[in-house]
């Protein structure tokens, strides 16, 4: 096995035990064994705890950015992205999110480059689908962009310190509403509401 091959598989290990049971609480060595691996191999592979979970954080981020892509991004879609992003079972993954968020604005090391990915490939996803569908310039369908992650993030950010998923799509939903007349007016909204 390869250099890059065995950093993959325990790269995937480590995604799939933050998936089941999370990892931001774990020590090097408690993650390590329970992967089965040991920490002087993580340390190898990603120079420190703190790189090991943003590697994990970014293979995450890059797996929900493809469903994002996937799925298209519209006005009819927007009820769904919530409901996908919303969902208890991605909660580890974005409570890590938001861990190494704030370690990454401390300047904690191994959270090099973190900041540098957090937003702009978000952004980056997003404008083509809004310029298009609100017939917007380039410019303007970036600001509104920007604003639909932050938008996003801060309601995540809410559902994951109250648990209310309810009061959490209920907000989003308003945030579709009063962007709807602006930025989706080219396009429909869902009118089916959100999946269940």
């Amino acid at each position: 096995m390869t250099t890059s091959q065995a950093r993959e598989r325990l790269l995937a290990a480590a995604v799939e035990q933050g998936m089941r049971g999370g990892i931001a609480d774990l020590s090097l060595r408690e993650l390590a064994a329970t992967i089965g691996t040991s920490h002087r191999m993580l340390l190898y592979h990603f120079g420190s705890r703190e790189g090991l979970l943003t590697a994990v954080a970014r293979a995450v981020e890059d797996a929900q950015l493809a469903a994002v892509s996937e799925w298209g991004i519209s006005s009819a879609s927007a009820s769904r992205l919530w409901q996908h992003f919303s969902d208890p079972q991605l909660w580890p993954a974005e409570r890590l999110f938001f861990e190494l968020y704030a370690h990454a604005l401390l300047g904690r090391p191994g959270t090099e480059g973190f900041l540098d990915n957090a937003i702009e490939p978000w952004v980056t996803a997003i404008t083509p689908a809004i310029a298009q569908e609100a017939a917007l310039d380039d410019r303007t369908a970036r600001a509104e962009a920007r604003l639909a992650v932050a938008v996003t993030r801060g309601l995540l950010l809410d559902l994951l310190a109250t648990g209310d998923r309810v009061a959490a799509t209920e907000a989003f939903e308003r945030y579709l509403h009063h962007v709807g007349p602006y930025v989706l007016a080219a396009g429909q909204p869902d009118q089916a509401g959100p999946p269940h």
